[in-house]
């Protein structure tokens, strides 16, 4: 997939981001390789932000899905998270445009930007510590880059963990929780816990619509 087909990475993100043939975790260049070999037009590489350039919001997800953003490029596109993502976003003011899970779509976002965890595909869903590790020094790049940043939401446990760490909280004073709100010593970013946006937490209920507008309008409020 050329790099005209992507959404422009936002600017002050740009040098810190891995190269598109990444080699530093060797199981998930391996599923990489495999994926490519089977759907070579797939993006097939890590998966960048997606969003405003200069925000007050992160959204930090865990990885890549298979058939989502591994396939097109952008986060959250393509998979069954993606339109109550999006359309939460659109709600509150966050997204211009109509999501069409389609990269040419035309969608921007407005003080909004998404991150990954890890960034690339990992099998089942389920990047190792090591992985989780090595990949963290991308996230904590890229929430150092942005100046403006007040609230980070962490989408799920690993999200929560990866945040905190690249923040320079520690775990045992920030417990995950859906609608848990955390204030690190030496001040920075508010981080605010929702579940996983996943199709599967939206199938079993583990994770409502409301429940997820809760997360985005308590994260307005804390904006200020």
């Amino acid at each position: 997939m050329s790099d005209a087909s992507f959404p422009a990475i936002p600017a002050p993100l740009v040098p810190v981001q891995p190269p598109h043939d990444c080699p530093l975790c060797p199981r998930l260049v391996e599923v990489r390789h495999a994926v490519a070999a089977e759907y070579p037009g797939w993006w097939n590489g890590p998966v960048p932000p997606f969003g405003d350039a200069d925000p007050w919001l992160a959204i930090v997800g865990l990885a890549p899905g298979k058939h989502g953003a591994h396939r097109t490029g952008r986060p959250f596109t393509g998979d069954g998270a993606g339109p109550l993502l999006y359309g939460t976003l659109a709600r509150f003011g966050l997204a211009e445009g109509n999501f069409d899970a389609r990269v040419d779509d035309g969608l921007t976002l407005n003080g909004a930007v998404i991150l990954n965890a890890v960034k690339c595909l990992p099998p089942e869903n389920k990047p190792t510590p090591d992985e989780i590790r090595t990949c963290r020094t991308f996230l904590e790049q890229e929430l150092a880059a942005l100046p403006r940043l007040s609230v980070v939401i962490a989408l799920g446990e690993i999200a929560h963990r990866s945040v905190i760490k690249a923040l320079g909280g520690r775990l045992p004073k920030a417990r995950f929780a859906h609608l848990a709100e955390h204030r690190l010593p030496g001040g920075g970013p508010v981080v605010l816990d929702s579940y996983h946006c996943s199709r599967y937490n939206q199938n079993t209920g583990r994770l409502t619509p409301a429940m997820f507008e809760a997360v985005f309008e308590r994260a307005l409020a804390l904006r200020g």
